[in-house]
């Protein structure tokens, strides 16, 4: 059965999803192909649609830059948060996990730049999912380090979980840029600088840092 685009005036919920997820993955052709500069114009071609149509299917550019977020952040969410809970030593979680952002982020850098910096830049909805996405991130290192050094006071470790990712985030956006530096490298830089602060500062606050 062929199918058809939507009327300017038909609701989303009619809309078909295997037309929008076809989609999303012309836009990832795209994207992955011309980088974070991407066009709309380009995105719509890839699909063989008008770009008018294409943010039909959307609501407008916002809920397709929102759609995209939502399809490739997911994943990132859950191999992370996958590392925070395994089992092993917080030293061991912390340089797995480190390195599962970075595996991550560097197999579609492309994708990542375009969501994290030209995205969130001109859509203030994407920003606010994106900034979502860290702050969960955050929160997560804050009730691990609290669960696990014995922390009396939980705003410190959260103002620790949030600067433990941003630090990381930022030399993530660095090491794409410097793809001669081996992953391992940065692993080891992020793991040493942090596996140093952390036990030092929570044993100055009356916690401990499980070796």
């Amino acid at each position: 059965m062929e199918s058809r685009e939507p009327d300017e005036g038909e609701p989303s919920s009619t809309r078909d999803p295997d037309r929008r997820r076809a989609l999303l993955e012309a836009a990832d052709r795209v994207i992955l192909r011309e980088g974070p500069g991407a066009s709309m114009a380009a995105i719509a071609a890839e699909a063989g649609i008008s770009k008018p149509i294409l943010y039909r299917h959307f609501g407008d550019k916002s809920g397709l830059y929102q759609a995209l977020a939502e399809r490739h952040t997911r994943k990132l969410l859950e191999a992370v948060e996958a590392q925070f809970s395994a089992a092993g030593t917080v030293r061991d979680r912390i340089r797995t996990t480190i390195d599962t952002y970075l595996s991550l982020i560097s197999q579609s850098p492309q994708l990542y730049r375009f969501l994290m910096h030209r995205a969130s830049a001109e859509d203030a909805a994407t920003h606010s999912a994106m900034s979502t996405m860290i702050r969960g991130l955050s929160q997560e290192l804050a009730k691990v380090l609290m669960a696990e050094s014995g922390l009396a006071d939980p705003a410190r470790a959260y103002v620790w979980g949030h600067a433990v990712i941003g630090m990381v985030q930022t030399a993530g956006d660095w090491w794409l840029d410097h793809p001669d530096v081996p992953r391992e490298t940065v692993v080891d830089a992020l793991a040493d600088l942090i596996l140093v602060g952390l036990p030092d500062s929570a044993r100055r606050n009356g916690g401990h840092f499980p070796d």
